[in-house]
């Protein structure tokens, strides 16, 4: 589990030292109800993208709770990804690319999402 230290006033620590141990499972769900992320473009050809195909597959081979928390994805995405992130930095991205980073954003905001189940899941008192 990674550690994150934050800076808050001092009132707000006050009324979520109560809450400290509930904290993930509430950051989680302020998550699923109000996404931090950018709203991504869904558009047909980012839901065809290879990327969505990749997690599609993976989806629907099944996978344990276990397998849903340790997925990364394939080599190649994560390169493509990196060039893809590098030449946004650069404000040089096509309209072509524009999509295909919508499809990046797309599958990672869904993993994110579907990891954070799993590990409410796989944490859940049984």
């Amino acid at each position: 589990m990674t550690t994150i230290t934050l800076e808050i006033p001092d009132e707000l620590a006050v009324r979520l030292d109560p809450l400290r141990e509930r904290l993930p499972e509430l950051l989680l769900r302020v998550l699923a109800i109000a996404p931090v992320e950018a709203k991504v473009n869904a558009s047909s050809e980012a839901m065809t993208h290879p990327v969505f195909l990749e997690l599609i597959d993976f989806l629907a081979s099944r996978p344990t709770t276990e397998q849903i928390i340790a997925h990364k994805a394939s080599p190649a995405v994560q390169k493509r990804l990196e060039e893809l992130l590098d030449k946004n930095r650069e404000a040089s991205l096509n309209p072509t690319e524009k999509e295909e980073m919508d499809a990046y954003l797309l599958v990672n905001h869904i993993m994110i999402l579907l990891k954070a189940r799993a590990r409410q899941t796989s944490s859940a008192p049984q």
